[in-house]
Order: structure tokens, then sequence, then C-alpha cells
């Protein structure tokens, strides 16, 4: 599997899943990397559980089978801790997921206090409980599920006018715990793919007062993961990317998006799905 044909397949509701593939990329892995976005559902953080149970095994089927992926990386926190181990029993191939990074922030706050940024679904997750009381006991967790961040970094990834004040709300729901926690926070987890495209407007706020915080982005620790499954060694070739698939409703802004990334080709997945 250790060659330039080696296809891997990154999926996100929308563009979120576009800070992996700009990690894989970076790490030099000799990839054919596709790209799949849930567009007609997105954004999946206003979606219900069962909902989004009843549609992910099928549609993470139909991905790997149109683009012929050897490996899937499900680019999605809200997918990730609500059906990753039912993605994995749905396809053939070994499945990258997603998940809050709480692990390495515990390890690396000295404050004994780090913030959990995700969408309001990830948040309220029994796995994200799970990942926090295994992986973080001893240390103050603040969490905040601000609903429209995801939208504005999509937007800021275009180039569009976005209202500042989303950051500074989006920091504020983490700040305004501080006082309980009884000591600041130095370690703030991005856990939604979406997340690190506007980590630079985050850190910017006024809230922070120019405070000196380390946002945990989830893109180089995917790429490593993805390299070890494939046997594939850091540096050892060059990503292509390949096409760009939507599941309708798509908007013009995402179409922009995929292309400037360099997906040249952009094709529908239920149109796939039907010439197969």
């Amino acid at each position: 599997m250790g060659d330039a044909r080696t296809r891997v397949a990154v999926f996100d509701s929308g563009a979120g899943g576009l800070s992996v593939v700009r990690a894989l990329r970076a790490a030099g892995l000799p990839l054919d990397i596709s790209y799949a976005a849930d567009t007609e559902w997105f954004p999946y953080g206003d979606r219900n559980d069962a909902d989004l149970l009843a549609r992910l095994p099928g549609l993470m089927g139909e991905v790997v089978r149109v683009t012929q992926a050897d490996l899937l990386i499900t680019a999605c926190n809200t997918a990730s801790t609500l059906a990753l181990d039912t993605i994995r029993a749905s396809v053939s191939v070994p499945v990258v997921g997603v998940v809050p990074a709480v692990k390495p922030a515990a390890a690396l706050t000295r404050t004994g206090v780090i913030g959990l940024l995700a969408t309001p679904r990830t948040i309220a997750r029994t796995y994200t409980d799970r990942l926090i009381s295994t992986h973080a006991a001893g240390v103050r967790v603040l969490r905040h599920g601000p609903p429209d961040l995801a939208l504005a970094a999509e937007q800021v990834l275009a180039r569009q006018t976005v209202d500042p004040s989303v950051f500074e709300r989006a920091m504020e729901g983490l700040l305004v715990q501080e006082a309980l926690a009884g000591a600041p926070m130095d370690v703030v987890v991005l856990a939604c793919t979406h997340y690190p495209f506007v980590q630079n407007e985050l850190a910017a706020t006024r809230a922070l007062g120019g405070r000196s915080v380390l946002f945990l982005e989830p893109g180089d620790a995917i790429a490593r993961r993805t390299g070890d499954l494939l046997g594939l060694a850091p540096g050892s070739g060059t990503a292509t990317l390949s096409t760009a698939f939507t599941t309708g409703g798509e908007t013009l802004r995402l179409l922009g998006l995929v292309r400037t990334f360099g997906f040249a080709a952009i094709a529908s997945l239920a149109d796939c799905v039907q010439r197969r």
C-alpha cells in the first residue's frame, strides 16, 4: 500500500475536513486524497443523533466504494463521537476518527484547566464524558458548544465578512467558567475540524486580552495515524488531490473552497452511486 496510488477518503459534513487534508499534505505522505462532504445535511451539530446513526453507515459505505479508498478518515467530531464503531463495522477498510484531543491537552496543561470548544452535540456526548474521565483525571475541563462557529469558519475560509462577535462569544463561553475553576485556562482543544481555520480569530479576541493560550487541533495527529496504518513514513512522498464529492444542497462557497484547496473535479456522490 505504500505507493502513490494509496487512496484515502476524507469525510466531513462541510469544509472542516479540509483542515485534515491540509495536514495530510503537510506531512509529506504519498497519498491520492478524495474528499466527501455531506452538504445536504450540513451542519451535523444541528442533526438528531438517531437520524445521523441511520444515515452514516450507508453513506460511509458509498464513500468508500465510490472513491475506492484504502482508508477512510471521518474528519468530523460529531460523527466520530457518535458512530465511529458503527462506521467501522460498515466498511471493509481502516477508519480513522477524529475525537476531542482531551488526552494531549491534559498532559500539556500547567494550570490544570483546559477548554473544550466543540459543536453542541459533541460537547454533550457520553463519549466525550468518557474521554474526560479516562484521560483528564484531576484536570478541570471547561466545555462550550458555540452553535455558529462552524459556519463562521466556512465563511472565513471563503474570505467573507464575519461578525467578530461570533469569536468573542465562543471564547467567553469558556472564560466565564474560569471563576469556578480557580485557575486560568491555558490549553484549548479545538474539537471540530472547522475550528482550526479560525484559530487566529479566537486567539485575537478581546475576551482573551492577549493571554497566551495553546490551541490544539487534530490534523497532525490524524496525519501521523494515517501514515502508521498505511505504513508510510512522513516526508516519503507528495499527496495528490483527486475528486471532491458532495451530497446535494452545496453552496457556491463550499464549491469554491474545495477548488481553492486543489480539488479540480467536483462530483455528486449520488450520481456516482447510480452509475455504478
